[in-house]
């Protein structure tokens, strides 16, 4: 057991504030280095087709895009990942879905940046990841075609990615593309 140098009680034994205040800084000090930070730059994509009639007639009537579920299919996310070297954003994120979904398309246009920070608790790194989605129009290919990384590759319906993808930041992004897309005359989507 740990005792403080005037005697007080057991550390494990008392709930007096100062007590515990002590216990944290002293955890924080055994500590053999403060967390790094690093920085990850990843670029994905939101990849459509159209022509599947869908029930309503709102703009993103009749689009599906495709969704890819990772961790054991406890998340549904878009395809993204990490920007290889000598490669532009653009590129990247179509690698990403090629290998990712199955499928392969073209760029339209940039959506947006989505930023967010994590930590790797056993290398004690925190990151600060950065990930360019863009709108990516379908050409071919098959989701059964995913490669490893991911679970499962499908086609949904644009309304009903909403519901399904996990993380708010890439809920947005599906609402950008659905804008985009609802803002395009539909002989050029």
């Amino acid at each position: 057991m740990i005792y403080e140098e005037r005697n007080w009680l057991p550390y494990e034994s008392s709930n007096h504030p100062a007590i515990q205040s002590h216990i944290k800084r002293q955890t924080l000090n055994t500590m053999s280095r403060p967390p790094s930070i690093k920085k990850r730059i990843s670029s994905g994509g939101v990849i459509y087709r159209s022509g599947t009639n869908h029930a309503g007639g709102s703009p993103g009537d009749g689009i599906d895009v495709a969704i890819v579920a990772v961790r054991g299919g406890k998340a549904w996310c878009l395809p993204k990942g990490i920007i290889d070297k000598g490669e532009d954003p653009p590129t990247a994120a179509l690698r990403e879905v090629r290998e990712e979904t199955g499928l392969s398309g073209s760029i339209v246009q940039e959506i947006g940046r989505v930023s967010y920070w994590y930590f790797l608790k056993e290398e004690m790194i925190r990151i600060h990841k950065t990930v360019h989605f863009f709108l990516v129009k379908y050409i071919h290919g098959s989701t059964d075609d995913h490669d490893h990384e991911v679970d499962e590759a499908r086609w949904v319906p644009i309304d009903d990615a909403f519901k399904k993808l996990t993380y708010k930041s890439e809920r947005d992004i599906v609402r950008k593309a659905k804008e985009i897309l609802g803002n395009m005359p539909k002989a050029q989507r």
